[in-house]
Protein backbone atom coordinates (compact mmCIF):
# COMPACT_ATOMS: atom_id res chain seq x y z
CA UNK A 1 0.00 0.00 0.00
CA UNK A 2 1.66 3.20 -1.18
CA UNK A 3 1.93 5.83 1.91
CA UNK A 4 1.81 9.80 1.72
CA UNK A 5 5.61 9.69 0.97
CA UNK A 6 5.83 7.15 -1.56
CA UNK A 7 4.58 6.92 -4.96
CA UNK A 8 1.38 5.05 -6.11
CA UNK A 9 2.67 1.36 -7.38
CA UNK A 10 2.57 1.48 -10.92
CA UNK A 11 -0.10 -0.64 -13.15
CA UNK A 12 1.11 -3.76 -13.53
CA UNK A 13 1.01 -3.80 -17.64
CA UNK A 14 2.75 -0.85 -17.23
CA UNK A 15 6.09 -2.08 -15.40
CA UNK A 16 6.07 -5.37 -17.30
CA UNK A 17 6.09 -3.17 -21.18
CA UNK A 18 8.83 -1.02 -19.64
CA UNK A 19 10.76 -4.03 -19.38
CA UNK A 20 13.98 -3.92 -22.15
CA UNK A 21 15.73 -7.09 -23.49
CA UNK A 22 19.60 -7.33 -24.51
CA UNK A 23 20.65 -3.66 -23.59
CA UNK A 24 24.14 -5.10 -24.54
CA UNK A 25 25.93 -6.31 -26.87
CA UNK A 26 25.00 -9.91 -28.07
CA UNK A 27 27.70 -12.04 -29.93
CA UNK A 28 27.65 -13.06 -33.40
CA UNK A 29 26.61 -16.82 -33.76
CA UNK A 30 27.65 -18.53 -37.61
CA UNK A 31 25.48 -21.71 -37.71
CA UNK A 32 28.07 -22.35 -40.79
CA UNK A 33 30.95 -23.28 -38.30
CA UNK A 34 29.39 -25.36 -35.77
CA UNK A 35 30.26 -29.11 -35.05
CA UNK A 36 28.42 -31.80 -36.45
CA UNK A 37 27.14 -32.62 -33.13
CA UNK A 38 25.49 -30.85 -30.53
CA UNK A 39 27.20 -31.53 -26.96
CA UNK A 40 30.84 -29.36 -28.65
CA UNK A 41 28.43 -26.33 -29.07
CA UNK A 42 26.74 -26.78 -25.68
CA UNK A 43 29.90 -26.63 -24.03
CA UNK A 44 31.50 -23.82 -25.60
CA UNK A 45 27.72 -22.19 -25.08
CA UNK A 46 28.20 -23.14 -21.02
CA UNK A 47 31.45 -21.94 -20.99
CA UNK A 48 30.82 -18.87 -22.79
CA UNK A 49 28.15 -18.07 -20.36
CA UNK A 50 30.17 -19.04 -17.37
CA UNK A 51 32.85 -16.27 -18.79
CA UNK A 52 29.87 -13.62 -19.20
CA UNK A 53 29.16 -13.76 -15.27
CA UNK A 54 25.83 -15.35 -16.38
CA UNK A 55 24.16 -16.19 -12.83
CA UNK A 56 23.66 -20.00 -12.19
CA UNK A 57 23.97 -21.15 -15.99
CA UNK A 58 23.58 -24.48 -14.49
CA UNK A 59 20.25 -23.65 -13.68
CA UNK A 60 17.62 -25.22 -16.65
CA UNK A 61 13.62 -25.77 -16.73
CA UNK A 62 12.91 -29.32 -17.17
CA UNK A 63 9.17 -30.31 -18.33
CA UNK A 64 7.49 -33.50 -17.81
CA UNK A 65 4.39 -34.50 -18.59
CA UNK A 66 1.53 -35.91 -15.71
CA UNK A 67 -0.96 -38.85 -16.22
CA UNK A 68 -3.09 -37.11 -18.14
CA UNK A 69 -0.41 -36.18 -20.66
CA UNK A 70 -0.46 -32.32 -19.19
CA UNK A 71 2.12 -30.40 -19.06
CA UNK A 72 4.57 -29.96 -15.97
CA UNK A 73 7.74 -27.58 -15.57
CA UNK A 74 10.08 -26.64 -12.75
CA UNK A 75 13.91 -24.71 -12.64
CA UNK A 76 16.69 -27.66 -11.19
CA UNK A 77 20.26 -27.91 -11.92
CA UNK A 78 22.21 -29.55 -14.56
CA UNK A 79 24.73 -32.31 -13.11
CA UNK A 80 26.41 -33.44 -16.41
CA UNK A 81 26.64 -33.41 -20.05
CA UNK A 82 28.79 -36.14 -21.83
CA UNK A 83 27.93 -38.58 -25.15
CA UNK A 84 24.88 -39.70 -23.07
CA UNK A 85 22.81 -36.94 -22.47
CA UNK A 86 21.98 -34.39 -20.40
CA UNK A 87 21.86 -35.40 -16.59
CA UNK A 88 20.07 -33.91 -13.70
CA UNK A 89 18.64 -36.05 -10.11
CA UNK A 90 15.67 -35.83 -7.73
CA UNK A 91 13.59 -38.18 -5.94
CA UNK A 92 11.93 -41.29 -8.01
CA UNK A 93 9.27 -40.40 -5.62
CA UNK A 94 8.54 -37.13 -6.41
CA UNK A 95 6.04 -35.20 -8.79
CA UNK A 96 8.50 -35.31 -11.41
CA UNK A 97 9.84 -38.78 -10.59
CA UNK A 98 6.84 -40.23 -10.92
CA UNK A 99 5.56 -38.56 -14.00
CA UNK A 100 9.40 -39.55 -15.90
CA UNK A 101 8.24 -43.35 -14.75
CA UNK A 102 5.22 -43.48 -16.57
CA UNK A 103 5.95 -41.13 -19.46
CA UNK A 104 9.83 -41.40 -19.82
CA UNK A 105 10.37 -38.34 -22.12
CA UNK A 106 11.56 -34.59 -20.89
CA UNK A 107 12.39 -31.60 -22.19
CA UNK A 108 15.09 -29.19 -21.23
CA UNK A 109 15.68 -24.66 -21.32
CA UNK A 110 18.57 -23.18 -20.74
CA UNK A 111 18.67 -19.47 -20.60
CA UNK A 112 21.33 -17.39 -21.00
CA UNK A 113 20.50 -13.45 -21.17
CA UNK A 114 23.72 -12.14 -20.56
CA UNK A 115 24.45 -13.33 -23.79
CA UNK A 116 20.78 -13.94 -25.46
CA UNK A 117 21.22 -17.43 -25.80
CA UNK A 118 18.90 -20.49 -25.12
CA UNK A 119 19.22 -23.84 -25.81
CA UNK A 120 16.22 -26.41 -25.75
CA UNK A 121 16.66 -30.17 -25.63
CA UNK A 122 13.71 -32.86 -26.54
CA UNK A 123 14.46 -36.33 -25.76
CA UNK A 124 14.00 -39.59 -23.80
CA UNK A 125 14.42 -40.39 -20.30
CA UNK A 126 16.58 -43.61 -18.71
CA UNK A 127 17.52 -43.76 -15.13
CA UNK A 128 21.04 -44.21 -14.07
CA UNK A 129 22.49 -47.09 -12.13
CA UNK A 130 21.88 -46.98 -7.96
CA UNK A 131 25.13 -46.99 -8.04
CA UNK A 132 25.76 -43.68 -9.99
CA UNK A 133 22.46 -42.10 -8.58
CA UNK A 134 24.53 -42.47 -5.06
CA UNK A 135 27.83 -41.26 -6.14
CA UNK A 136 25.81 -38.33 -7.45
CA UNK A 137 24.20 -37.19 -4.39
CA UNK A 138 27.68 -37.63 -1.83
CA UNK A 139 29.18 -36.13 -4.62
CA UNK A 140 27.23 -32.63 -3.67
CA UNK A 141 27.23 -30.13 -0.49
CA UNK A 142 26.34 -30.57 2.86
CA UNK A 143 23.36 -29.04 2.05
CA UNK A 144 22.25 -31.00 -0.82
CA UNK A 145 22.54 -34.50 1.28
CA UNK A 146 20.53 -32.16 4.04
CA UNK A 147 18.14 -31.47 1.31
CA UNK A 148 17.50 -34.91 -0.12
CA UNK A 149 17.34 -36.31 3.77
CA UNK A 150 14.18 -33.80 4.36
CA UNK A 151 10.67 -35.12 4.34
CA UNK A 152 8.67 -36.70 0.70
CA UNK A 153 9.39 -34.10 -1.99
CA UNK A 154 6.42 -32.65 -3.26
CA UNK A 155 4.15 -34.23 -0.41
CA UNK A 156 2.17 -31.94 1.43
CA UNK A 157 3.67 -30.52 4.51
CA UNK A 158 1.24 -29.42 7.59
CA UNK A 159 3.70 -26.04 8.61
CA UNK A 160 6.44 -24.50 8.22
CA UNK A 161 7.46 -25.07 11.53
CA UNK A 162 7.44 -28.98 10.72
CA UNK A 163 9.29 -28.11 7.56
CA UNK A 164 11.99 -26.49 9.68
CA UNK A 165 12.21 -29.25 12.17
CA UNK A 166 12.61 -31.90 9.43
CA UNK A 167 15.72 -29.57 7.93
CA UNK A 168 17.28 -29.02 11.02
CA UNK A 169 17.48 -32.82 11.87
CA UNK A 170 18.44 -33.41 7.91
CA UNK A 171 21.21 -31.12 8.51
CA UNK A 172 22.21 -32.30 11.40
CA UNK A 173 22.29 -36.07 10.04
CA UNK A 174 24.05 -34.87 6.84
CA UNK A 175 26.86 -33.60 9.32
CA UNK A 176 27.34 -36.71 11.01
CA UNK A 177 26.76 -39.25 8.21
CA UNK A 178 28.40 -37.84 5.31
CA UNK A 179 27.88 -40.70 3.60
CA UNK A 180 23.90 -41.25 4.49
CA UNK A 181 21.67 -42.96 1.99
CA UNK A 182 18.96 -41.63 0.76
CA UNK A 183 17.30 -44.62 -1.27
CA UNK A 184 14.69 -42.88 -3.62
CA UNK A 185 17.67 -40.37 -4.86
CA UNK A 186 17.65 -41.13 -8.11
CA UNK A 187 20.10 -39.37 -10.82
CA UNK A 188 18.08 -39.90 -14.77
CA UNK A 189 19.78 -38.73 -17.86
CA UNK A 190 18.05 -37.20 -21.32
CA UNK A 191 19.54 -38.44 -24.24
CA UNK A 192 18.69 -35.75 -27.00
CA UNK A 193 16.77 -36.57 -30.18
CA UNK A 194 16.61 -32.75 -30.83
CA UNK A 195 18.97 -29.96 -29.52
CA UNK A 196 18.22 -26.28 -30.61
CA UNK A 197 20.71 -23.65 -30.13
CA UNK A 198 18.94 -19.59 -30.21
CA UNK A 199 21.35 -16.78 -30.92
CA UNK A 200 19.03 -13.61 -30.19
CA UNK A 201 19.97 -10.41 -31.92
CA UNK A 202 18.41 -6.77 -31.32
CA UNK A 203 17.00 -6.41 -34.70
CA UNK A 204 14.81 -9.60 -34.43
CA UNK A 205 17.10 -11.66 -36.61
CA UNK A 206 17.44 -14.63 -34.79
CA UNK A 207 19.68 -17.68 -35.21
CA UNK A 208 18.10 -20.95 -34.84
CA UNK A 209 19.91 -23.89 -35.17
CA UNK A 210 18.80 -27.00 -34.66
CA UNK A 211 20.52 -30.67 -34.54
CA UNK A 212 17.99 -33.89 -35.03
CA UNK A 213 19.33 -37.04 -34.52
CA UNK A 214 18.96 -39.19 -37.63
CA UNK A 215 18.44 -42.82 -37.92
CA UNK A 216 22.12 -44.78 -37.85
CA UNK A 217 23.70 -45.19 -41.41
CA UNK A 218 21.53 -42.31 -43.31
CA UNK A 219 22.90 -38.88 -44.71
CA UNK A 220 20.87 -35.84 -44.88
CA UNK A 221 21.31 -32.86 -46.16
CA UNK A 222 20.62 -29.59 -44.34
CA UNK A 223 20.89 -25.66 -44.55
CA UNK A 224 23.27 -25.52 -42.03
CA UNK A 225 26.03 -27.13 -42.65
CA UNK A 226 27.20 -30.69 -45.08
CA UNK A 227 25.64 -34.03 -45.05
CA UNK A 228 25.67 -36.18 -41.76
CA UNK A 229 25.61 -39.89 -41.25
CA UNK A 230 27.07 -42.27 -38.84
CA UNK A 231 30.30 -40.69 -38.64
CA UNK A 232 29.04 -37.62 -37.23
CA UNK A 233 27.15 -39.68 -34.47
CA UNK A 234 23.65 -39.49 -37.01
CA UNK A 235 22.72 -35.49 -36.62
CA UNK A 236 21.62 -33.27 -38.93
CA UNK A 237 21.49 -29.81 -38.73
CA UNK A 238 18.32 -27.37 -39.77
CA UNK A 239 17.97 -23.64 -39.71
CA UNK A 240 14.71 -22.62 -38.40
CA UNK A 241 12.84 -19.06 -38.94
CA UNK A 242 12.45 -17.27 -35.87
Amino acid sequence: MATMNSPAPRPFSALLHAQRVWDTELPDFDPATVPPAPLPLFHAWFADAVAAGQPEPHAMTLATADADGLPDVRTLLLHGVDERGFHFASHATSAKGHQLAARPYAALGFYWPSLGRQVRVRGPVTRCTPAESHADLHARSTGALAAALTGTQSEVVESVAALHRAADAAWERAQAEPDAEAPTWTRYVVEPAEVEFFQGDARRRHIRLRYRRTEAGTATSSAAGPETGPETGGWTRELLWP
